[in-house]
């Protein structure tokens, strides 16, 4: 299964540059030795930090906010709390474990991207994991964004706060 705590995606043809970007950032922000890699999905990579994937998303803020151009070849970049496998039973399982994340009261919706996946569609797989959570959905405003990357056989899956997320197409 897969290690990783970031997924970071770039255009198809950029992994060389793109990589190179991801270990420059990652080594200026203390980590000595990151390890990225591609996925079977296409334009998705995936790295192991020894960082907190989300102290690096917020220090990749502040380094843009400085220094916009320190950003050329990535585009998105994700934290991944844990890793399943695909079917729905262990999406729900993983979902189970940061369900108690989401506090009485909070609002929130899921977000799932799927790469390399046929087997449901992504309403079935909705239907099924937002059973789990018993808070108010708010598709516009949430508090917290489930997030379930599928790739293949695996599914990387996240309670995040949408400033927890670093998009180069919101800066």
């Amino acid at each position: 299964m897969y290690e990783f705590n970031l997924l970071v995606s770039c255009s198809w043809a950029n992994y060389g540059k793109a990589k190179v970007e991801i270990i420059h950032i990652l080594k200026r922000l203390d980590d000595k030795k990151p390890y990225v890699r591609r996925t079977i999905a296409r334009g998705i990579i995936g790295v192991k930090t020894s960082l907190d994937s989300r102290e690096v998303v917020r220090c990749l803020r502040e380094i843009c906010s400085q220094d916009p151009l320190v950003i050329q070849h990535t585009f998105k970049w994700v934290p991944v709390d844990l890793w399943t496998a695909s079917d729905i039973e262990s999406m729900k399982e993983g979902v189970k474990q940061l369900k108690n994340r989401i506090q009485k009261g909070e609002k929130w919706r899921i977000t799932i991207e799927k790469r390399r996946y046929i087997q449901h569609h992504k309403m079935e797989i909705i239907r099924e994991l937002a059973e789990i959570i018993n808070e108010k959905v708010d598709l516009e405003n949430p508090d917290r964004i489930l997030r379930i990357d599928i790739i293949g056989k695996y599914a990387g899956i996240s309670l995040l706060e949408s400033e927890e997320i670093f998009s180069i197409s919101k800066l």
